[in-house]
């Protein structure tokens, strides 16, 4: 099967170019579909003077969100296993082989990459080791980001009965028939929020399965916000108790 690797790129010229070495690197059959955000930074430049064909490049002329981006690559997408790939340097390519393997054997449709089984220690280690890491250098923001990714992943498994130890992460694999039974409309952050709750709601369990994980900082390129995760709350409980899709 071939995997189509959905690549949302806004503002990465530090590391879009690394990551597409990596994803072209990968021993599997696949098709790398990289969506320029409408960034305003040298991104766009890097991807244009890129040597070859060996990867398909869709432009937004201005910024829609991660969610409108992934939209953008799955209507381009034509292997039967799609994934996101972040265009930053958090998640490794390498991983990729390891999730297609219960998709490919037939033992599950939907696989998520968890950072918590990956990782366990950086997610047990506790806010202020977290902080001393410099993720955030804002304590306020460090609590938003240590606390808000595992209380949005219980939120889902108390809302759906799943038993995820991480939601939020970027690596979602699926196989194509998945998209035939759910609806997918947001258009920034909250559409991981989104994607989880309605392929829950379809009745497929989700399989996770570790990876590694190299966490940014802001002054880094990290986007997420606190709002970020309000709006996830609110999509889990509007898909959860107002739709059915």
């Amino acid at each position: 099967m071939k995997l189509s690797i959905i690549v949302p790129a806004y503002n990465e010229e530090h590391t879009i170019a690394d990551i597409l070495d990596r994803l072209l690197r990968l021993p599997v059959d696949k098709e790398i579909l990289v969506v320029d955000d409408g960034s305003t930074d040298r991104t766009r430049t890097i991807l244009e003077q890129w040597p070859g064909d060996s990867f398909v490049l869709v432009r937004h002329p201005e910024n829609r969100g991660k969610g409108a981006a992934v939209h953008t690559g799955i209507a381009q997408a034509t292997g039967e296993i799609l994934v996101i790939q972040d265009a930053d340097s958090e998640y490794n390519p390498d991983d990729l082989p390891g999730l297609m393997g219960p998709i490919l054997d037939g033992s599950a449709k939907v696989v998520y990459g968890s950072r918590v089984l990956g990782n366990p220690a950086f997610y047990d280690m506790g806010v202020r080791k977290f902080h001393q890491q410099g993720f955030y250098r804002n304590p306020i923001l460090t609590l938003c980001f240590y606390y808000g990714g595992r209380s949005v992943t219980r939120l889902t498994n108390l809302l759906f009965g799943s038993r995820l130890t991480d939601q939020p992460t970027c690596y979602k694999m699926f196989h194509r028939e998945v998209l035939d039974k759910i609806r997918l409309s947001r258009k920034g952050f909250e559409f991981c929020s989104e994607f989880t709750a309605n392929v829950l709601l379809a009745g497929y369990p989700i399989l996770e399965v570790p990876i590694s994980y190299h966490p940014r900082t802001v002054a880094q390129g990290k986007k997420l916000a606190w709002r970020d995760g309000v709006k996830a709350v609110l999509t889990l409980l509007s898909i959860r108790f107002l739709s059915r899709s």
